[in-house]
């Protein structure tokens, strides 16, 4: 807790997901008491009017049922309430509310209630004024010198003003090369309207010149009125401040002087009544509101100045004297006199956050809890001293410069390098396969033997597609004949444990989807090679495994009592890949360390390339779906930037048309635009998704074609580069086209039956297909040819040199 923060006295939160903007408070004696006292007068953007009267009983209370005095619904989004003689023949106060299409004055009165729910608090409509054109702002004052009454000036959004005096319109004028409205204040002291235009200048416009220019409503629309030459409508003075302004007022100390104060984006500026600068302040945080005024200190300027850090600054001059700190972004602040006390800050928020607050340093109560201490445990601290040190000596003792990943089941990776020679600009690159994914995966090593760690946990409601990382270091050699070094690139892949992506789970004896793997050895206890899944077996059953991914989906393992078979089934196609392929490997480990090499596996059941061809079709749609989501955002936006620009055109027009509809077509484009987007983005997360599934379905229909053909490693190389392209799928180049192109070739070659089908040249452009029929069949073609004897090879010379191809890489010869 600060010890400079605001003192609350009393607060409240207006309405719900109501909004707020500056002009919506005002402080004044609005119901003509005579006592001295104000009330709280707040309107917000829904339409709500509240009057509140603040007595609270003890400092810091929130509000009572009696505090607010009334509370109305007038329907039209209030714009600003300001407090003043508006009504002929009295110098009673009035309120003035604005909506964006009329100007309303009511009397506030109070009855005196004879029961115990106190006064009774009504408001009358005086008169109102409907507006042609949609309204911004307005200020109040004696213009032109009358006395005992106020008048009231209106900035519409295409930058006319239009004066009413008192029940009456008087004239409307357009400021000269207006494009946006900006803040308007009135100085009585000079008689002249000051605002910002979008010039970013600061004008100054005598009362006098706009009373007796052209009318806005009868002059002609010659090219030099355009530009709002009219009858002598000149600017008094201007002033080139930088930015855009959020705020102007008006302070006045004698009736000798007076202040233009203007609060900018990045400054505020304190102006004399001719436009020069008094003094300006850089201001350290961007503002949201202020408030100048006279300070007890001759000849000196307060101002209160609320920013996006949730402070109040206190100026005097350019010097900052308090700095408080409040609950809430203020978006106004107004000073007031509430229940008999003077000098109450009243804030509000845009979200309708009131407060009245007062400056003090009370300390804060608060005591830091001691902290217990906790005992060392000596013996424990060696024992662990020492295996660090024994690990560290293990890798001291490498040759050269090594990896070393260590893991457990949280996850959490250690990696050391190690070297014999001076290295320089070593840095270290992580990759795992999404939704996988690191806490850091950049790494900079200043000096060799350093350890860093991360850790890798999954993101997503699906499975990875493969549970490998693959750990690149890039470093530079210093040589005599290259002081800078020579860059080299080392890399070592590393294999995540199961359990990342999957928990014990209930074994399941029916499933939509199944895969046998034979193998030419006897039959292993599953409890064996997956012990960590062991916990959720049930007795004796040693030969069912239950696998559950953290997505949801369950996967069932089977090993034959009788055969040397092993069955995997579950109910998506895409999940046996994982469990398929690491049963595999942990097989192979298993009678490895047994001292058996001539393990193998095989796959006599037919291809599953029925499954495989519905998730190449759903991907395919989704493809298809994103480019018509994308054309239609397309279209949708164009027609949103050509309504936009007619819209423009008719708030510019000095003489105003109906908008026809314009902007019932804009808002309705709008929300359009914003559906539109909002389906594009669902359809790129459901197309990421279903390209991980294809990917994973890939991996497992190349796995069964190299156990049912026997494939070397360089041929399934060979098919993991024609099926594998592509890491990421995008609507430029996607899986469909590079597959087909891919598998179109080895047809061609390798795997032609005639000289003539080598003669045929493949295209050099890619383009998404029409659909994906060409593509499966050339799929069932190639697993055809497989099965008649074709052999997998880069050349159709069986003397040709071999070729070395890796996944996702270009084909490169083998030196």
């Amino acid at each position: 807790m600060s010890l400079f923060k605001a003192r609350d006295w009393w607060s409240t939160v207006l309405g719900e997901k109501e909004e707020f903007d500056q002009g919506c408070l005002c402080l004044a004696d609005v119901d003509n008491t005579g006592n001295g006292q104000d009330k709280i007068i707040v309107g917000s953007f829904m339409g709500y009017l509240r009057i509140f009267n603040p007595h609270p009983v003890k400092t810091g209370d929130g509000a009572q049922a009696e505090d607010l005095l009334l509370e109305v619904h007038l329907r039209d989004p209030i714009l600003q309430v300001e407090v003043g003689k508006f009504v002929s023949g009295t110098e009673m106060l009035h309120l003035a509310v604005l909506h964006s299409r009329k100007l309303c004055v009511y009397s506030v009165s109070g009855t005196l209630g004879n029961v115990e729910h106190g006064n009774q608090y009504q408001i009358k409509l005086m008169y109102e004024h409907n507006l042609q054109r949609t309204a911004c702002n307005m200020t109040y004052g004696s213009f032109g010198g009358v006395k005992g009454r106020d008048l009231i000036c209106i900035q519409s959004m295409d930058g006319m003003l239009m004066v009413f005096e008192q029940e009456s319109y008087a004239f409307g004028r357009f400021l000269p090369g207006s494009l946006l409205p900006g803040p308007l204040a009135y100085s009585s002291r000079t008689d002249s309207f000051i605002t910002v235009s979008s010039c970013q200048q600061v004008e100054s416009y005598k009362y006098q010149v706009l009373a007796f220019a052209t009318d806005a409503d009868k002059r002609q629309e010659t090219e030099q009125q355009k530009l709002g030459s009219g009858k002598r409508l000149v600017v008094d003075w201007t002033l080139n401040i930088g930015e855009q302004a959020l705020d102007i007022c008006i302070v006045s100390f004698n009736q000798l002087a007076s202040s233009v104060f203007v609060l900018g984006e990045r400054n505020f500026f304190c102006l004399k009544d001719n436009g020069q600068i008094r003094f300006m302040k850089k201001l350290d945080c961007s503002p949201s509101c202020f408030l100048p005024y006279c300070s007890v200190s001759e000849g000196t300027m307060n101002t209160l100045i609320g920013n996006h850090n949730n402070m109040l600054h206190i100026y005097q001059d350019v010097t900052l004297k308090w700095a408080t700190q409040l609950p809430h972004i203020p978006v106004a602040v107004r000073v007031g006199c509430l229940h008999d006390l003077k000098g109450v800050i009243v804030t509000l928020s845009d979200d309708g956050h009131l407060q009245c607050s007062y400056l003090g340093t009370d300390p804060s109560l608060f005591q830091a809890p001691k902290v217990e201490s906790r005992e060392l445990h000596y013996d424990e601290l060696d024992i662990e001293l020492k295996e660090l040190q024994k690990i560290i000596k293990d890798v001291n003792k490498s040759q050269g410069i090594s990896l070393v990943t260590f893991y457990d089941l949280i996850l959490v990776f250690i990696v050391t390098l190690q070297n014999r020679l001076a290295l320089q600009k070593a840095k270290l690159s992580v990759y795992v396969q999404p939704p996988l994914v690191l806490t850091c995966d950049q790494f900079t090593f200043e000096f060799m033997g350093k350890t860093v760690a991360f850790s890798v946990y999954l993101k997503g409601s699906y499975t990875p597609p493969e549970l490998e990382g693959n750990a690149v270091v890039s470093y530079s050699r210093p040589s005599d004949r290259n002081p800078d070094g020579i860059p080299r690139v080392i890399q070592c892949k590393f294999r995540l444990p199961l359990k990342l992506i999957c928990l014990p789970g209930q074994p399941s004896k029916t499933a939509s989807h199944k895969l046998t793997i034979d193998t030419n050895k006897s039959p292993v206890s599953l409890l064996s090679l997956f012990p960590g899944f062991a916990n959720q077996s049930e007795d004796g059953q040693v030969n069912i495994m239950g696998f559950r991914f953290l997505g949801g989906s369950r996967v069932t393992l089977l090993a034959s009592k009788t055969s040397q078979r092993y069955r995997i089934q579950s109910e998506q196609f895409e999940d046996l890949w994982l469990i398929t392929n690491e049963l595999i490997i942990r097989l192979q480990e298993y009678f490895e360390k047994q001292g058996i090499k001539d393990f193998a596996c095989s796959f006599s059941g037919s291809m599953p390339l029925q499954e495989y061809f519905e998730l190449i079709d759903h991907h395919f749609e989704l493809r298809i779906n994103g480019e018509k989501l994308e054309e239609l955002l397309s279209e949708r936006a164009v027609q949103f930037r050509a309504i936009q620009r007619r819209l423009l055109t008719r708030f510019k027009d000095k003489t105003p048309a109906p908008l026809q509809h314009l902007d019932t077509l804009l808002d309705g484009t709008y929300k359009q635009v914003i559906a539109l987007a909002d389906a594009v983005e669902e359809n790129q997360d459901n197309l990421f998704q279903s390209f991980t599934k294809l990917r994973s379905a890939t991996h497992l229909v190349i796995l069964l074609i190299g156990l049912w053909q026997k494939l070397s490693p360089d041929q399934v190389a060979i098919l993991e580069a024609a099926f594998l392209p592509l890491q990421q799928d995008t609507q430029e180049l996607g899986w469909e086209e590079t597959v087909d192109a891919a598998i179109s070739h080895l047809l061609k070659t390798c795997l032609s039956k005639s000289s003539k089908e080598q003669a045929l040249n493949l295209s050099s452009q890619l383009n998404i297909p029409k659909d994906t029929s060409r593509l499966k069949k050339h799929i069932t073609l190639l697993c055809d040819r497989l099965a008649k004897g074709g052999r997998l090879c880069l050349s159709t010379d069986a003397t040709a040199p071999q070729i070395m191809v890796m996944p996702g890489e270009s084909f490169v010869h083998a030196p």
